[in-house]
């Protein structure tokens, strides 16, 4: 399929759900590449691993009774990010103790629920790995308020979540308090991975936290450029993935991973500075 069919495709009256699938994806991917420098600096990759599975019992209690699964799934997540800043502060714990603790509970929950609804195995297929059909015109409009609600939090707090990305213990004699910043934090990465999960699926989302801000560390040094980079190779392979997943019958979540990880392997190879090419060759 040539770029151009794609594009009628997308404003085909009878393909509706093709053009939301296509805005869901870019602004998900978007809003993700934002929160996923702040997950990059932190190195905390594993916590975005956590949320996404946290987020499946809210998602499938909403199956279940047939709710808003962006609602059910924010609202598990937040209780599963709350636990984890609360538990954490046991000193006798690391952090990822606690955060495997939960995030295998809460994945396990999801099992749980979600093998009470009739025929619950296609159901949590979709859930996992993600699907572009379905996808209701309520959902658009959460996703694009929520994601708006993430960027402005962002913008406000930018200066206070890169000082606790970097210096814990300095951001703590500045003043800052790093528990409520860790908190909101966590509850940010947890709306991002929310409103990803309709189109790349729960399994999947953590590449859309990660991957595009990983392939920007590698292109920039600076953190204001690597913030406008993150996002644009996000909402880009989003692009990109759904146009090779339609043209040729291809699951989408996987499809926009895997253009993802060539972006990455791109700039890991031939970044200007870091890529392995001006390490080694020039």
């Amino acid at each position: 399929m040539s770029p151009a069919d794609f594009v009628a495709d997308l404003f085909n009256p009878d393909l509706a759900f093709l053009g939301k699938a296509l805005l869901i994806a870019v602004m998900s991917a978007t809003v993700c590449g934002v929160v996923g420098c702040y997950v990059v600096l932190r190195g905390m990759a594993f916590i975005g691993d956590a949320v996404a599975h946290a987020v499946f019992p809210g998602l499938a209690v909403a199956f279940l009774v047939s709710g808003n699964l962006v609602l059910g799934g924010t609202v598990a997540g937040v209780v599963t990010a709350i636990l984890v800043a609360v538990f954490a502060q046991q000193r006798r714990l690391k952090e990822d103790s606690v955060i495997g603790v939960f995030f295998v509970a809460a994945f396990a929950l999801g099992i749980v629920v979600i093998s009470r609804a009739p025929g619950y195995a296609g159901s949590l297929q979709q859930f996992l790995f993600g699907s572009i059909t379905g996808i209701p015109d309520e959902d658009v409009y959460v996703v694009g308020g929520t994601g708006l609600v993430i960027l402005l939090a962002i913008l406000l707090l930018h200066k206070e979540f890169v000082a606790i990305s970097l210096d814990r213990e300095s951001a703590r004699a500045m003043g800052l308090r790093v528990f409520w910043l860790d908190l909101l934090l966590y509850v940010l990465v947890t709306l991002a991975v929310v409103i990803s999960v309709r189109t790349i699926g729960n399994i999947l989302v953590l590449a859309l936290l990660v991957t595009p801000a990983a392939a920007a560390r590698l292109l920039t040094d600076r953190l204001a450029v690597m913030m406008v980079l993150a996002p644009a190779i996000g909402g880009l392979s989003a692009l990109a993935g759904l146009y090779v997943s339609w043209s040729w019958d291809l699951p989408v979540g996987g499809t926009i991973v895997l253009v993802l990880t060539a972006v990455f392997l791109g700039a890991w190879l031939g970044a200007p500075r870091h890529g392995l090419l001006a390490r080694h060759v020039f």
